[in-house]
């Protein structure tokens, strides 16, 4: 690990539902979006130590780290185990309820506090906007200290003295037990007020704890692993956007899938191949207004698909078309990790199964949550007519890969689905519909897939037509209800996605460079999702026991906070995207299905 960078592990992460905080175990800030999730950093010292911009609160001299959330909550605990005391930082973003909530400026609290002993601490507040490339002016003032850049302008509200130089502001102070310091840093654009002099630190601490206890009393789970999966569904919620009900893919851009490659990219956005996945999991805790926020923004694209039924695959949290990807090319990338990517180009693809997973989401809200319009099932009628042109075409495939369109067997399934979730809506609920033509090329995808998806020879489904590369979004076939989760092809199928790609049960998205060429260089870790649907997938062939070791030794690989990457390196180090909402949205589903079958 190259000095000055953290293990991607060693992260918590805060935030107020518009954007999110990454808080090192040593006390810093080291990533912090504002004011919205993709909207350029303010802190980035993740993807450069010396460029990117950080806030550091941490005691002086030799500590033992230790992190943790206070129970159902997303206020975070940072602790310090010194010589001469013990110390904590308490971190959190302030949650309003009512009317005031919407427009509240974007609040970041750090309480420090000494329990044991005394203890000097110092603080370090270097903000660097728009990824470091743009410069700022840095003021103190009454009450803290103000940095603006353009309209908008970052105040801490602070009690202590501080000291400019180098474009931020340090500090030194002495607490002894039972003292508090409270510091506030706001983030304010126009008119708003950047510093807060007569801010009540206590009062916006027990309305954040009341808020996310509050929400996690909401969450109908009571099985074997209740903590990881309320920890889980507090991580979708954090990703969540509240003004639109979107859900973010991860909370950061280009953290690596190995360390020192390329394949680093930005997941700040909203695919709509989550949607099914999302709403799914929501609705089986219970969760209906989440479920419900997250549709209206899917009914939304739909909407926007218009005549031509064309879904473009991922958004802004906004639903922001445009997402143009370039380098930065003056920020080193995590532990040198280049390239720094912004935006995504996969948004410009043609990626056959989000049609399939629309497609699902209506149809599960439709069931569990409340009835589709009239104005969304036009929009749909589209869509499913779209795929009944579409689906014979290769595309770019779930995995987004680089190297050229293929007959994806995943996206044939996905279109396969977006067919049969339209006749089971238009037979529940007596919608007009082309049925005929629906249910022919419903079974047309259904001949063409066991005919060409299917290898004889590796008595597998295979990753496209054509190929003998294995693909783990295969292991979705019977979770969408595509086969039989006994079928002997699925057998076969999991049987040899066991032999290979998977690893002490840490499973593979495909082999890069084993007949899956992806159009992109370097290696990568196991995908944590797979791993997650892996397990369902034993768990509905038979292998219970199976399924439930691989699920507890995954449980494993979980950071000290109950929190996923992306991806698993080949030491079990945390790569990729922290956190990302996939992950935890499939540990929710392989709970929830495992306790069902052990019951």
């Amino acid at each position: 690990m190259r000095p000055g960078y953290k293990p991607i592990s060693e992260y918590g992460v805060i935030g107020d539902l518009r954007t999110v905080a990454l808080v090192g175990t040593d006390g810093s800030i080291d990533w912090c979006c504002l004011p919205r999730f993709d909207s350029p950093s303010v802190f980035a010292a993740l993807l450069d130590k010396g460029k990117g911009g950080h806030f550091r609160i941490a005691p002086e001299g030799p500590a033992v780290h230790k992190q943790m959330y206070l129970s159902d909550t997303c206020v975070l605990l940072t602790r310090f185990l010194c010589p001469d005391g013990i110390g904590e930082v308490e971190d959190f973003m302030p949650l309003r309820s009512g009317p005031e909530a919407e427009d509240a400026p974007h609040e970041l609290v750090r309480r420090v506090r000494v329990m044991r002993g005394t203890m000097r601490f110092s603080l370090e507040l270097r903000p660097a906007f728009d990824y470091g490339r743009r410069r700022h002016r840095a003021r103190l003032e009454p009450g803290g200290a103000v940095f603006t850049c353009g309209r908008a302008r970052l105040g801490l509200t602070s009690k202590l003295r501080l000291k400019p130089g180098d474009g931020g502001v340090a500090a030194q102070f002495t607490l002894k037990a039972g003292d508090c310091a409270t510091f506030l840093l706001r983030f304010a654009e126009d008119r708003q007020p950047a510093l807060s002099p007569g801010f009540d630190g206590t009062r916006a601490f027990c309305e954040t704890v009341d808020f996310w206890r509050g929400w996690t009393a909401g969450i109908r789970y009571n099985g074997r692993w209740r903590e990881m999966v309320v920890r889980s569904a507090l991580t979708l919620k954090l990703l969540t956007y509240s003004p639109t009900g979107a859900i973010l893919a991860a909370a950061t851009t280009s953290l690596p899938e190995r360390i020192g490659g390329s394949r680093n990219w930005d997941y700040r956005y909203t695919w709509i191949r989550d949607a099914a996945f999302t709403v799914y999991s929501f609705l089986r805790l219970g969760l209906t207004a989440e479920a419900e926020a997250f549709m209206r923004w899917v009914d939304a694209r739909a909407c926007e698909a218009g005549r031509k039924g064309w879904l473009q695959v991922l958004y802004s949290v906004t639903g922001r078309h445009d997402i143009p990807e370039q380098t930065l090319t003056h920020l080193e990338g995590y532990a040198g990790s280049a390239p720094v990517r912004v935006g995504n180009a996969a948004a410009r693809q043609f990626q056959l199964d989000v049609y399939g997973e629309l497609m699902d989401t209506a149809y599960l809200a439709n069931k569990y949550g409340r009835p589709i319009s009239h104005d969304l099932w036009s929009h749909l009628r589209t869509l499913l007519d779209y795929a009944c042109d579409h689906w014979r075409k290769p595309d770019d495939g779930i995995w987004e890969v680089r190297g050229g369109r293929r007959h994806f067997v995943y996206s044939k399934l996905m279109t396969w689905v977006a067919l049969d979730r339209g006749l089971r809506l238009a037979d529940a609920r007596g919608l007009p519909g082309k049925r005929q033509r629906w249910q022919r090329e419903r079974s047309a995808i259904y001949e063409q897939i066991m005919r060409r998806g299917f290898n004889a020879s590796r008595n597998s489904f295979v990753q496209h037509y054509g190929s003998q590369a294995l693909d783990a979004a295969n292991l979705l076939m019977p979770m969408v209800h595509f086969v039989s989760p006994t079928d002997p092809r699925m057998l076969g199928t999991l049987d040899a996605t066991m032999k290979s790609l998977v690893s002490d049960n840490l499973v593979h998205r495909y082999k890069v460079g084993k007949g899956a060429d992806d159009g992109l260089s370097g290696g990568e870790g196991t995908f944590s999702m797979c791993t997650f649907w892996l397990v369902e997938a034993l768990a509905r062939g038979g292998r219970v026991q199976e399924a439930r070791l691989a699920f507890e030794k995954m449980l494993s690989y979980a950071n000290h906070l109950g929190l996923y990457s992306e991806q698993i390196g080949l030491t079990g180090e945390a790569l990729g995207n922290f956190p990302q909402a996939f992950t935890h949205l499939a540990l929710i589903s392989a709970a929830y299905q495992l306790d069902l079958l052990l019951r």
